[in-house]
């Protein structure tokens, strides 16, 4: 018969794929995308991508979130600058 130690409780972790691209911010905020691909991706489930570059599937409120800075900025110069851009 023979005896193993397993490993302790502290040294397992649950390893999840890191998705995200940059530092994590961009989880923390709600992102301008064009009305119509939140629609598409509503529909079919395909990713969307912010102004500021960040790219997902939306599934949360944005509303419980603040504005992205960097999305707020580039739509700020797109309205300026009369871009004729879709949130």
């Amino acid at each position: 018969m023979s005896t193993r130690i397993l490993p302790d409780s502290d040294t397992q972790s649950d390893v999840k794929p890191d998705l995200s691209h940059g530092d994590g911010d961009h989880e923390r905020f709600a992102h301008y995308v064009k009305k119509a691909k939140i629609t598409e991706s509503a529909v079919s489930g395909t990713p969307v991508v912010a102004l500021c570059g960040k790219i997902w599937v939306p599934n949360r409120d944005p509303k419980k979130y603040p504005v992205c800075p960097e999305c707020k900025e580039i739509y700020e110069s797109m309205q300026s600058g009369k871009g004729g851009g879709d949130e």
